[in-house]
């Protein structure tokens, strides 16, 4: 009874715990803990006891023993109820003191957006320092730009029979068939030849860039080069970037001259309307800024092009399906990447009233 009326509480402690004895040659046992303990020492003698906190709401007691004269440590079963501050507070003891962003994890299509802008960052960089690998380059762009040609020429010369068809019907009934080459000739420098150009290339070089890199990165490969002493960026997206802008207005250039070939003729052929005129019609129609315009249009897609098969094929996860959906992303990105940047820059280059048809009526 005397025993029992000399209890002290001596801390609350968080956690489950079981009863341990408090004395000279004696420890206290391991509470059961959660992921980061918190320490609490105890100085008896020339010995340091420790004790672990664990998750509840505990009482530690110190009773004294008649025995042997030394105290025994005891807990109590009874739990406590904690207010929101101690239970917050038992929170931010659980996480280590981590805050709430400590353990969100960003959503993969913000990452790899941030992964595009990052990279076209050390392209750019890397050009400027003259990091480039000349041969690398060279087979790239023996790959965008002679082995694009055929698919390229093909597609321009049916998207300009096409439109030769609605502009002849329409134009003839009002009289105008002398005006139709100058809207042709401003139609395909302006927007169709390096559109469909760019289009072209997407599906054809982008994909293969983004399946490429995909799976040396689900290979390891690229961890390889790291390895080796090499730069992925130097040795497997500058070449591809440089090379893209390097093609793609060769290639306009090329697709804007079959197109207007085959649209020529289609004139000439099925709605009699001779090649001369066409010619002559666009001639008077087209300024030298049109074509540089192309150019421009050409060689900024050709960067986004690269740049977001390359971002997307080096961020690619889980195998041979992770490498099927990085390429299918890539090639659509790719595309409103182009359309965005070709509205973007036609704004830009040609604003308020225009007067190319006057010379054509």
């Amino acid at each position: 009874m005397q025993a029992a009326s000399h209890c002290y509480p001596l801390l609350h402690f968080f956690g489950r715990g079981r009863s341990s004895k408090l004395s000279n040659h004696t420890t206290v046992k391991i509470l059961s803990l959660n992921r980061i303990p918190q320490k609490f020492d105890f100085n008896q003698g020339a010995q340091i006891q420790k004790v672990l906190k664990s998750c509840k709401l505990k009482r530690f007691c110190v009773i004294p023993n008649s025995n042997d004269g030394y105290p025994s440590l005891s807990v109590s079963e009874e739990d406590t109820t904690t207010s929101i501050k101690d239970t917050s507070m038992a929170e931010e003891w659980e996480n280590g003191g981590e805050t709430f962003l400590s353990k969100w994890s960003p959503p993969r299509y913000l990452w790899r957006g941030l992964s595009v802008l990052i990279l076209a960052g050390q392209v750019i960089i890397r050009i400027i320092k003259g990091k480039i690998h000349w041969r690398n380059t060279l087979q790239q762009l023996e790959r965008v730009g002679p082995k694009s040609v055929g698919v390229c020429l093909l597609t321009a010369a049916f998207v300009g029979m096409a439109f030769t068809i609605q502009f002849v019907r329409e134009f003839t009934r009002l009289g105008l068939n002398r005006s139709v080459g100058g809207v042709l000739a401003l139609a395909f420098s302006r927007e169709l030849s390096p559109v469909v150009t760019s289009i072209v290339v997407a599906g054809r070089i982008g994909s293969a860039f983004a399946a490429e890199l995909g799976t040396m990165q689900v290979s390891e490969q690229t961890d390889t080069l790291r390895v080796l002493g090499a730069n992925p960026v130097d040795y497997l997206v500058t070449p591809r970037v440089i090379a893209s802008c390097i093609a793609l207005p060769f290639l306009t250039l090329m697709c804007f001259t079959l197109g207007m070939a085959s649209s020529a003729l289609l004139a000439d052929g099925v709605y009699g309307i001779s090649i001369n005129i066409i010619l002559d019609s666009a001639q008077r129609a087209l300024r030298s800024w049109d074509i540089v315009s192309a150019m421009i249009k050409s060689q900024v897609f050709g960067a986004i092009i690269s740049i977001i098969s390359c971002a997307w094929g080096v961020t690619t996860m889980g195998g041979a399906k992770g490498v099927g959906e990085s390429t299918t992303s890539a090639v659509v990105l790719s595309l409103v990447g182009i359309f965005i940047a070709d509205f973007a820059l036609s704004y830009c280059f040609f604003q308020g009233a225009g007067d190319s048809l006057k010379n054509c009526v």
